[in-house]
């Protein structure tokens, strides 16, 4: 037996982990026994920085794994780098054992406009180009295009899969599944468009027709869900996401009466008036911000 733990959206720059924080969750690591570990995409903006977390990890003793996420993406050129990154650690359309009877298959993913409230192409992707960071990376085709492609091509491996009688972990970076999607009200609806490059509907449908899938793990929501089982399959979603957004940091502002209400997005400027007293927080309680963002999953 042995116990793999998926980690999504670690954005170890912009969280400004070093060895230290890393240190910290590797002692996380080994009191969970994990003998395997994935990272699920956006570990860091820039790709070499996601390399050398990967490499902690390795180092250490724990095989480590990992896919993309859009924001690694956007630091790499072209689709060849994006789907098929020079990296034998790298899992995308690949799967690795676990065990005689279960696989380990890794998937970026992208996003089909599926989940968005708007219908028109166009107008998505012109909010794409104002408001959202995936305008700067470069892929193959249009948004849609590129989804169907990837998911042909998943389609062709779990098939295979399939007919070998694998139970499948599938580890991604993007939605399958509109249970994970927030539809907000008033001042904040404008990021119910934005919902459009989430995740992929699509997706979601293709795994529905495989009941080997047995769990599914994903992130880039920056907001942790409860596990839903959808048909046969575990959904787990529990991103890590950015420091301002985290639940000890959330503890610490209100509990400091900081602000009155707790809003994410407005959290970096108050932060930084107060960042010795964060830091000593922070070091304090990261192991529980740690263990709430974690998947585990026993094979």
């Amino acid at each position: 037996m042995g116990k793999l733990a998926v980690i999504t959206d670690l954005h170890a720059d912009i969280n400004h982990f070093g060895e230290k924080e890393l240190t910290k969750l590797l002692s996380l690591l080994r009191e969970q026994e994990v003998t395997r570990l994935h990272f699920a995409g956006d570990t860091a903006n820039k790709i070499d920085q996601a390399l050398t977390v990967n490499r902690f990890f390795r180092q250490r003793g724990v095989p480590t794994t990992f896919n993309l996420g859009n924001h690694e993406m956007g630091n790499v050129k072209g689709e060849q780098m994006i789907e098929h990154y020079p990296d034998s650690h790298f899992l995308n359309l690949r799967y690795l054992p676990l065990n005689q009877e279960t696989v380990l298959l890794g998937f970026n993913g992208w996003y089909d406009y599926g989940f968005s409230e708007l219908k028109d192409p166009q107008q998505i992707r012109s909010i794409k180009n104002i408001y959202w960071f995936d305008r700067i990376i470069e892929r193959f085709s249009d948004d849609q295009t590129v989804d169907q492609e990837i998911l042909r091509q998943l389609r062709n491996i779990l098939d295979d899969l399939a007919r070998k009688n694998y139970q499948v972990i599938l580890v991604t970076h993007f939605v399958p599944k509109e249970e994970f999607i927030v539809h907000l009200s008033g001042k904040y609806q404008i990021w119910n468009k934005l919902n459009a490059f989430l995740g992929s509907r699509a997706f979601g449908e293709l795994l529905d027709q495989y009941p080997n899938v047995k769990h599914v793990v994903f992130g880039h929501t920056h907001r942790r869900f409860e596990d839903q089982i959808i048909g046969d399959t575990i959904y787990s979603c529990r991103p890590l996401g950015y420091y301002y957004e985290w639940g000890i940091t959330r503890k610490f502002v209100l509990d400091n009466q900081l602000a009155e209400v707790f809003i994410p997005m407005k959290m970096r400027s108050l932060l930084s008036k107060h960042q010795a007293e964060f830091a000593a927080y922070k070091e304090e309680h990261l192991l529980e911000e740690f263990r709430q963002a974690m998947t585990l999953i026993s094979y």
